[in-house]
């Protein structure tokens, strides 16, 4: 992960982020968001925490957490005036089936390339 000057703050010379994502995938494929669900999914967190540890503003934390929201990869819960963040372990286990749905395809495509290779040679 890139690290931003001292003092510059990356939401600076961002445009708005597009909160309409669904996909997991999509979703992590910003390197920020990537960082904001690596930390929630080490453990919970709040915005402010985030944004802390961040070269990124609050209001930048949120509009990634929404998109990470939607894309049904975080829950949160409210803990007096803040929210709590957390990996919904649902979303977690749809991309986990996805991959492997992947990779299972991908090892019976090789499989069949060389049977079909060791045929030829026989």
């Amino acid at each position: 992960m890139r690290t931003a000057r001292p003092g510059l703050r990356v939401s600076v010379h961002l445009r708005s982020v597009a909160t309409n994502l669904v996909d997991g995938w999509t979703a992590l494929g910003d390197p920020t968001r990537r960082a904001i669900f690596e930390r929630v999914a080490d453990r919970p967190r709040a915005v402010g925490e985030l944004a802390i540890e961040l070269p990124v503003t609050r209001p930048a934390v949120s509009q990634h957490l929404k998109v990470l929201r939607d894309a049904g990869l975080v829950t949160s819960r409210r803990d007096g005036n803040r929210r709590i963040y957390r990996a919904d372990p649902d979303g977690v286990a749809a991309m986990r089936d996805q991959l492997d749905r992947f990779w299972n395809q991908a090892l019976a495509t090789f499989k069949e390339v060389v049977e079909q290779d060791t045929q030829e040679v026989s």
